[in-house]
């Protein structure tokens, strides 16, 4: 589990480099700035791990590319003690950055073999989300709402009715919508009924799959 200077310099780099993609959002980058992406994931893919791009993590699923997650990161305008749900705990690097920005992390992962690897991973690299669930992400935590936001990290054909009953007034959802490319979508509660809605363009994901594996 080692992080060196070497890998230090290469996050500055890859800073940077979301910096002129218009990445503004000062804490996101930070938080990108200190966590280790390479310990995420496999250890062959360590000299490729702070380049702006996606890399298979097992069982089909991705990590995000940096750009992705400070993207979503940004939209959630995430707050000090904020409790966030994230469907998709994935390689759990954007549970690491949605942590270091001072979130409680609620993350549901449907993947079981991710599931173990990631819940034994957080301990190693000090990260502590609040709460890790094997689970169907459709469905999201009903015991644990209202959240004040949530974050999808997959494709989603449709928005899920439970994640939007699951969102406080005033939250906060961002989710890539769509079957083969989707629209990176925000979904603000204005009320019980009401929703405001902003999309920002096209991203690709791995699909938002039902029940757990």
């Amino acid at each position: 589990m080692k992080d060196t200077a070497k890998h230090q310099g290469l996050r500055n780099q890859l800073v940077s480099t979301l910096e002129q993609k218009g990445i503004t959002d000062k804490a996101v980058l930070d938080a990108i700035k200190k966590i280790p992406r390479h310990l995420f994931l496999n250890s062959s893919f360590e000299d490729y791990a702070y380049q702006d791009k996606a890399f298979p993590i097992g069982a089909g699923q991705t990590i995000s590319q940096p750009y992705t997650v400070a993207f979503q990161s940004q939209l959630l305008e995430v707050k000090k003690e904020h409790k966030i749900l994230e469907i998709g705990t994935g390689s759990g690097y954007q549970t690491a950055v949605l942590c270091m920005l001072g979130a409680k992390v609620f993350s549901v992962e449907r993947q079981n073999e991710l599931f173990k690897t990631t819940s034994n991973l957080f301990p190693k690299l000090n990260i502590r989300p609040k709460h890790l669930s094997f689970g169907d992400g459709y469905k999201g935590l009903p015991s644990y709402a209202p959240f004040d936001s949530i974050i999808v990290t997959a494709g989603a054909p449709f928005i899920p009715q439970p994640l939007m009953a699951q969102l406080k007034i005033g939250g906060r959802l961002v989710i890539p919508l769509g079957e083969d490319v989707q629209i990176m979508t925000l979904l603000i509660r204005k009320n019980e009924t009401q929703f405001e809605k902003h999309e920002f363009g096209e991203f690709r994901f791995v699909p938002l799959l039902e029940d757990k594996n």
